[in-house]
C-alpha cells in the first residue's frame, strides 16, 4: 500500500511548473513595466503587441532554463558565484533578445539600463524568496511545536 503522505513525482513536477509559471509572470510584469516607462518617456502611450508577446515568450523560456539548467538561482539560500553567474547569463539573454527584437529602438543607454534593471529584479526576487522561506520555516516550527504539545 502506498503512503499517501509521500509527495509523488507528479506533485513534484506540478510544484516546479507552478513555480515557473509564477516566475514567468513576475518577470514579464517587471519587464513590461520598464518597457511601458520607456514608451511613455519617448512620448508614446501605446505598446507593441509583438514586443509583449516576445517578452512573455522569452520569460517562459528563460525561466525554464533558470530552473532546470541554472540552479534556480533566484531561490538559492545564498548569492554565490554560481548564482551571480546565473543572473548574468539570464540578464545577457534578456538584453540580447531586447536588442534583436528592438524593444528599445536601438538606444544603447536604454539597453544598459534594462540590463541593470533585470539584475536589480533578480536581486529583489532572491531577497523576497529568502524572506518567504524564513517565514515558512517559522510557521512550520510553530506548527511542529503545537503538534508535539498535543494542541492541534
Amino acid at each position: 500500500m502506498k503512503d499517501k503522505k509521500k509527495i509523488t513525482l507528479f506533485e513534484r513536477i506540478l510544484t516546479r511548473e507552478i513555480g515557473i509559471e509564477f516566475k514567468a509572470c513576475l518577470y514579464f510584469f517587471t519587464q513590461l513595466f520598464f518597457y511601458s516607462v520607456f514608451r511613455l518617456c519617448t512620448g508614446r502611450t501605446d505598446a507593441e503587441i509583438l514586443h509583449m508577446a516576445e517578452m512573455i515568450f522569452a520569460c517562459y523560456i528563460i525561466c525554464y532554463i533558470q530552473v532546470y539548467l541554472l540552479w534556480d538561482f533566484d531561490e538559492a539560500d545564498n548569492l554565490g558565484l554560481k548564482e551571480i553567474a546565473g543572473m548574468l547569463i539570464c540578464t545577457a539573454i534578456y538584453t540580447g533578445l531586447s536588442f534583436v527584437c528592438k524593444w528599445f529602438e536601438g538606444n544603447f543607454w536604454v539597453y544598459a539600463g534594462f540590463a541593470a534593471y533585470v539584475i536589480f529584479t533578480y536581486i529583489c526576487a532572491f531577497l523576497v524568496y529568502k524572506v518567504k522561506r524564513k517565514i515558512d520555516d517559522k510557521k512550520l516550527n510553530e506548527d511542529l511545536k503545537m503538534f508535539q504539545s498535543g494542541r492541534r
